[in-house]
């Protein structure tokens, strides 16, 4: 996973693994993660992080051996996602997601949570702004729950991340919907 990242992250095209090798060795580390119920601590995920890489639902090993594929971002799409907590409360974070490409800027706020059971950090957007070329396009509230209702929300019926590795360079997790990604720190 660490060429991966840095393979990414390198200005020019350096050797980094193929999606299937890739797939393999995050499927290793969430097993890994799973069997020894490694704990990982909220600042480890605190930060701005840029996606890499990610596989489909369809990603799990069978009979030790990997299934399915991934693919790495392409660099003219830039995806990040970040994490930051919320005021004075050690429960209250922030989660942004952001897509760009070109002149275009989506993004996606709202609260997030890290109970820290199973490594899980729930969160729900709330907020969405477009942007072309620096300027606003729309900027509003979205979703039916607000701040508060999220915060009475069981854990069950929220989106979440299962992170299952995180170093300085890269986070990793499974998403509510099955998939894997790694993320990098920029």
């Amino acid at each position: 996973m660490t060429a991966a990242a840095q393979g990414f992250l390198a200005p020019q095209q350096q050797s980094r693994p193929d999606g299937k090798t890739l797939t393999a060795a995050l499927l290793r580390a969430e097993k890994a993660a799973k069997q020894t119920r490694k704990s990982l601590p909220l600042d480890v995920l605190l930060g701005t992080w840029r996606l890499c890489f990610s596989a489909g639902k369809k990603a799990k090993l069978q009979s030790g051996q990997p299934v399915g594929n991934g693919f790495y971002m392409p660099k003219l799409a830039i995806a990040r996602i970040s994490f930051a907590r919320n005021g004075d409360s050690e429960d209250s974070l922030q989660i942004t997601n952001e897509l760009q490409i070109g002149p275009l800027t989506v993004r996606f706020t709202g609260p997030a949570r890290y109970p820290g059971k199973k490594n899980l950090l729930v969160f729900d957007f709330t907020y969405l702004q477009l942007q072309c070329f620096g300027l606003k396009v729309f900027s509003g509230k979205i979703g039916q729950r607000d701040d508060q209702s999220f915060v009475t929300t069981p854990v069950a019926k929220l989106p979440f991340f299962a992170f299952f590795t995180a170093t300085a360079d890269y986070i990793a997790a499974r998403g509510r919907g099955g998939g894997l990604a790694i993320w990098v720190q920029e």
